[in-house]
């Protein structure tokens, strides 16, 4: 740490605070780059940045070229330090000579703090139930429970359905997908492609008796789309979603259930 240059004279009473003050006005402590870092918990190139933003003053230098930073210049890094230490992003942040400032205040910033720590909540109850039930990272929000009973293409849908659907209408699909038996879920998933007319007919005739209609651009456990998508986008996009996640004969069953449910006035809501 940078000292005085100079020490008091011999026999300068240090209870002379008048003398001592006017001694030390021609023998300022000054710092490096370095030495002022490490007072301010900063880093050598973050004073570098400072000085580019116009946040810190350039220092007079010596002779030999050094830079002779004062406290003006310290106590002007901590207030720049402090200001970031709060998230205030520096293009926001003025400095001259009467202090530094936050341009448009801290309520912008306060509410994007409030919502970033209201979304690592919800990231820490995520993380928190994919941990308890074993599931992959990607599952579905509220969906961890069934993860293991839920086949790729079934997952894929749900998260396109997400995406969708306003949040609160996930409720009623969520209800739909755990009352699937599973023995319909299973007969479903593994229908090849070349899946005979008897077979398919069963399936779609079963899908429907036992409720397990959820699979469709029509929606059934919601009619309120996001606040993004219109109805008729949300239903195309499902709909393209159903014929690239399942295999023709899939296809054909969904697309019977709904028929079948359609003629036997079947209601296919939740």
């Amino acid at each position: 740490m940078a000292a005085i240059a100079d020490t008091a004279p011999t026999g300068t009473n240090v209870t002379d605070i008048d003398s001592l003050f006017e001694h030390t006005k021609e023998n300022f402590v000054t710092w490096s780059t370095s030495e002022l870092a490490d007072l301010a918990g900063t880093t050598v190139n973050a004073i570098r940045h400072y000085h580019s933003l116009g946040l810190l003053e350039a220092p007079e230098r010596k002779y030999n070229g050094y830079k002779q930073y004062r406290v003006h210049h310290l106590v002007r890094l901590i207030q720049v330090r402090r200001i970031a230490e709060l998230g205030v992003p520096l293009s926001h942040v003025r400095a001259d000579k009467d202090g530094v400032v936050v341009l448009g205040g801290l309520q912008q910033l306060d509410q994007c703090v409030q919502e970033e720590i209201e979304r690592l909540h919800r990231a820490r109850s995520d993380m928190a139930a994919i941990l308890r039930d074993h599931a992959p990272a990607h599952t579905p929000r509220g969906f961890e429970a069934l993860a293991s009973r839920l086949s790729e293409a079934d997952q894929a849908l749900i998260h396109i359905f997400a995406r969708l659907s306003a949040g609160e209408s996930m409720s009623g699909l969520r209800q739909m997908v755990l009352s699937e038996p599973d023995a319909v879920r299973l007969e479903f998933d593994g229908l090849p492609s070349n899946a005979d007319e008897a077979t398919r007919e069963r399936v779609a005739h079963r899908i429907v008796t036992l409720r397990g209609t959820w699979r469709s651009p029509d929606r059934p456990w919601s009619a309120q789309p996001g606040r993004w998508w219109s109805e008729r986008d949300a239903r195309r996009t499902i709909s393209e979603a159903l014929l690239e996640l399942y295999n023709s004969a899939q296809q054909d069953v969904l697309s019977r259930a709904r028929q079948f449910a359609s003629e036997q006035k079947i209601s296919l809501s939740a």
